[in-house]
């Protein structure tokens, strides 16, 4: 069995959970960032990673997902928001969605992840009315997301898709 572990990542995060997560993969499983990923017709396991934009997968990834076709695959992602927020659920259904149109989803895990600060400022500069305007509350997530992913948050990446890959493999 052929297994391969795709990443998207903008500041980081995602690339530090796929390293986690890389740690637990099968024995001779191919490792890519997404700008150098193979297509993955010759896979059959395959695990994928993304920041969240704009409450789905980015761009690279979506475009990466379009390929994959009749596999197991599971998936993990990064965002800014709490992980077991509404947003992040919609996150997931849409994802899962989108693999299990082709493909047999087994698992996933989502997890917060440092804001890019670009967006933090652009976020103080709109006008209070805006609904992503920074408020107090919003502050405090982006503060809060700063802090992520921390030990634990990749200690339970590796956690899950160990159990997702002993059920699979």
């Amino acid at each position: 069995m052929r297994s391969l572990l795709v990443y998207s990542s903008k500041t980081g995060n995602t690339r530090k959970l796929a390293e986690a997560i890389g740690e637990v993969m099968p024995v001779g499983a191919d490792f890519y960032p997404i700008e150098e990923a193979p297509l993955p017709d010759s896979y059959d396991f395959i695990v994928l990673g993304f920041w969240v934009d704009r409450g789905t997968a980015d761009q690279k990834t979506l475009d990466y997902i379009e390929k994959i076709e009749d596999k197991a695959v599971a998936f993990f992602a990064t965002l800014g928001a709490y992980p077991d927020s509404e947003h992040a659920n919609n996150v997931v259904e849409r994802v899962t969605e989108l693999l299990g149109a082709k493909n047999r989803v087994l698992g996933h895990f989502i997890c917060q992840g440092k804001i890019d600060p670009g967006l933090t400022e652009k976020f103080k500069e709109l006008p209070p009315e805006h609904p992503h305007a920074m408020t107090p509350e919003r502050m405090a997530r982006h503060q809060e997301a700063s802090k992520h992913p921390n030990q634990q948050d990749l200690q339970q990446a590796r956690e899950i898709f160990q159990k997702v890959i002993m059920e699979y493999c």
